[in-house]
Parts: structure tokens; sequence; C-alpha cells
């Protein structure tokens, strides 16, 4: 018997998936798009991303993510500042307990910087996984964003893509 190995699989992750910890947020159907708006405020507030992918408990198996890329648009003005995108590798054990560390990673260079990531306009910023692994049966990924919403910014959040291997 054989095994799949296929290095260009991808999964979306829909903006209502996407936590949001603040601000009043909308799905929205525009132009025959679907995202979820934020009403401008000049507030922080947080996402957190979950990486749905398929795991496996055989070591080697599984799937090994290499990027995630995250849709959003920034209209009217742009925000106060975006200082905060992290990844974090959470891990749970057999008997529940839950331990969290950040993975290294680096941004794509039209969002190495906050000036960057908050200007107006559509963007696709790419977080590129330093050191790729394949995630067993108890570890998963979350993206976590602090945003710093402005006065006038409206946020639209489109959604993300999980670009991995995966080998079973």
């Amino acid at each position: 018997m054989g095994y799949v190995h296929d290095t260009h699989m991808s999964s979306w992750v829909d903006p209502a998936l996407i936590q949001k910890s603040a601000g009043t947020w909308t799905r929205t159907y525009s132009s025959n798009k679907i995202f979820d708006r934020r009403t401008a405020a000049d507030a922080n507030f947080n996402l957190f991303i979950p990486i749905p992918i398929p795991q496996n408990s055989s070591e080697e198996k599984g799937s090994k993510v290499a990027s995630i890329d995250i849709f959003y648009n920034i209209t009217s003005a742009a925000l106060d500042d975006f200082a905060t995108v992290e990844l974090n590798k959470e891990t749970v054990s057999s008997v529940g307990a839950h331990t969290a560390a950040a993975v290294t990673t680096s941004l794509d260079t039209g969002h190495d910087t906050a000036a960057e990531r908050k200007a107006t306009g559509e963007h696709k910023m790419t977080i590129t996984i330093t050191t790729p692994e394949f995630l067993d049966d108890d570890s998963f990924y979350v993206v976590y964003l602090v945003v710093d919403g402005s006065t006038s910014a409206v946020f639209d959040l489109v959604g993300a893509r999980v670009n991995y291997t995966m080998r079973v």
C-alpha cells in the first residue's frame, strides 16, 4: 500500500469561525462577497483564528502547516495600530492539561511592519512558519491578532487560508 504526500493542500477558514473580542461585527453580503464587517470605533479588538487541519497520532503523518494567508480590507481611514501578529501552538494532554507557546514565524514583505498592516486597502497577509512540523492529535494552532481601530476605519474580515502538506 502507498501513501499520499501532497504539498499543495489548503483549507479555508470562514470569518464566522474566527473569534472576535470586541466591537460591533456584522455578517455582510455585498457585490456577491461574504465577509464580517467591524463598525468603525476607536478601540482595540482581538482576532483568534483557529487553524483546522487533519491531524494524526502517528509520527510524520497528518498535516504540516507551511503558511497562513489572512485576507482583510480596511476602508475609510487607516487603523490606529496593528501591532500583534502571533501564531501559537497549543497542546492538550490525556488528563486535560493545556499548554501553549508562540511559534517562530515571518510575515510577507508587504505586512512585516505595523504601518503596512494598518493601511487602507485590500490585504493578503502571509504568515510563514519558520520550522514547519506535522501536528499530532493533541496539538493545534491559533493565530492571535491585536488591532487598534480608529474613529473612521472600517475593518472587513474576509477569512484565512491555511496552506499545508498532508501525508496519510
